[in-house]
């Protein structure tokens, strides 16, 4: 009986794509890490294009990012396209249910050790889960997905924060909007590696310790990068969080608010929803390939985000339409190599010699963002870096960036 290694990337054994297109041999190369289209119809087919990459640097582009380019020719081909935009009712109804799942459970708690196998549990497996389905829900509230108007959206957000336990909501707008408008751009984005995380994490234990601490770089990477102006919601957003903390603390005790913190500390570690930070943006497989998506059964617990090729094209399509983006257009999707596994994409990351922290494209910053001045849209919108627009400009106002 033949073994399926298709957790493990794609590949259906451990020598698959050991030469390169032009059939160079690289036999200390690793198996494919992503899954091709139609795989085994054509095994060659994305199969090596490179030798590997140069560990030492990112892969810097010159080209533009591919989202704006594929989102004008899918409304070109399919105009109705734009049918799909718009809020998601149900999206603030399952905020509701697990906001109060998780405030439940940690009250529920309040009796345990935190040392306790049943309490480190429950913040694994359902805290993580529950607390990953929240940043994922401000994910897709940020882009004012949930309601018609930008301030419900930005009270919603607030509100999906509270069993997170730390204030972040507000913040996570500004940077999350940048990195669409401007992915890849180096020091603008701060989605990407800093040049001292390629120096310092760049070798497996360095990379062990970024998947284990990604919520941490992720929340703290953005502050060394690139300085917001703080606006009323980061404070009503901080305000907000301690009280809600104050309360839960001196009525039920100090191990709820453990209970929610150690949830979120879980859910951007190593777990298996988690695999989506690294499998979004990391190249793999030599291909110049800047983002990727994953059509697997863990989007039911991340809000489709494993449509990510499909979202950055359609930042304003909800998540429950990506799919139908997808089947709309598959001319577009359907030749796009994806992952197959979230979990295996955290444990491809860490014993790949190929995939490093440097294993992300960048380039240069836009003149005038690098000099510090404040992005606009092409309407001169003045909010488009806090994503204060309609979901309708959110995908198109950047036709001419």
């Amino acid at each position: 009986m033949s073994t399926d290694f298709s957790l493990y990337g794609g590949a259906e054994s451990f020598d698959e794509g050991r030469k390169a297109a032009n059939g160079a041999s690289y036999p200390d190369r690793s198996p494919r890490r992503v899954f091709a289209p139609k795989e085994g119809d054509d095994p060659d087919l994305y199969a090596y294009t490179a030798p590997p990459r140069d560990p030492k640097d990112f892969l810097w582009l010159m080209t533009e990012e591919p989202h704006r380019t594929r989102r004008m020719a899918i409304m070109k081909a399919h105009p109705e396209v734009t049918k799909l935009m718009g809020h998601e009712p149900l999206t603030k109804y399952v905020v509701l249910f697990v906001v109060s799942l998780q405030v439940g459970l940690g009250i529920y708690l309040r009796h345990t050790s935190p040392w306790s196998p049943w309490f480190i549990f429950a913040a694994y497996a359902i805290g993580g889960t529950a607390n990953h389905n929240l940043f994922l829900a401000i994910h897709e509230i940020t882009h004012n997905l949930a309601f018609k108007k930008i301030a419900p959206n930005k009270m919603l957000a607030i509100f999906a924060n509270l069993p997170i336990g730390i204030p972040y909501s507000a913040a996570f707008k500004g940077y999350h909007i940048e990195h669409h408008k401007f992915m890849g751009q180096d020091g603008v984005d701060t989605d990407l590696p800093t040049r001292l995380e390629l120096v310092l994490l760049n070798n497996v234990l360095g990379k062990v310790f970024f998947a284990t601490f990604q919520i941490l770089f992720y929340a703290l990477r953005p502050t060394f990068v690139r300085a917001q102006k703080l606006t009323q919601w980061h404070f009503i957003n901080i305000a907000v969080q301690l009280i809600f903390d104050y309360i839960l603390v001196t009525t039920f005790g100090l191990r709820p608010l453990i209970y929610l913190i150690m949830s979120s500390f879980f859910a951007g570690s190593l777990h298996p929803c988690a695999g989506h930070f690294i499998a979004e943006h990391y190249l793999w497989d030599g291909l110049e390939q800047e983002t990727y998506s994953y059509y697997g059964p863990l989007n039911f617990f991340a809000y489709n985000v494993g449509y990510h090729n499909e979202h950055h094209d359609f930042p304003s399509v909800p998540w429950t339409r990506l799919p139908a983006l997808r089947a709309l257009a598959p001319e577009f999707y359907d030749n796009i190599p994806t992952h197959s596994s979230w979990p295996m994409v955290i444990v491809n990351f860490i014993r790949d010699k190929e995939v490093g922290i440097y294993a992300r494209a960048k380039r240069l910053a836009k003149g005038s963002v690098a000099a510090g001045c404040t992005p606009k849209s092409a309407s001169g919108k003045k909010g488009a870096v806090d994503g204060d627009e309609s979901p309708l400009e959110d995908s198109v106002s950047d036709k001419s960036d």
